[in-house]
């Protein structure tokens, strides 16, 4: 599976942008797909996931109520629309695909990632 992330920039503090990254080369419906971040000098961090079929999505508590995760499985794309942006969610962000089941999706292995699209969020 070979994922293409887009959609990064420059936005102001209170801001959105919307992440998409399209699938190609597998069957894009038989993956959990997730969205990871790494800031400068830190650790790549995850951010957010969703089920195959979109039914169930996951977060981590520093975005949730701003960031909302979403698939179409019929354009093999997954979005990260991010709202109410702060300076502390300025980092590279990538998509990933897992062909593990759902399960604890905060232990999930991701066997597939993008090249990266990078955020920056001004004060």
């Amino acid at each position: 599976v070979q994922l293409q992330a887009s959609g990064g920039g420059l936005v102001e503090a209170g801001g959105s942008l919307r992440l998409s990254c399209t699938a190609s080369g597998g069957i894009f419906s038989r993956h959990v797909m997730g969205w990871f971040r790494q800031a400068p000098g830190e650790e790549r961090e995850f951010v957010a996931s969703i089920s195959r079929t979109g039914v169930y999505t996951y977060y981590i508590d520093s975005i949730k109520g701003r960031f909302t995760i979403s698939r179409d499985n019929a354009k093999n794309t997954v979005y990260l629309q991010m709202n109410s942006l702060k300076p502390d969610d300025t980092a590279v962000y990538y998509c990933a695909a897992s062909s593990g089941a759902w399960g604890d999706p905060a232990m999930l292995k991701y066997n597939f990632w993008g090249q990266g699209t990078q955020v920056t969020v001004s004060s």
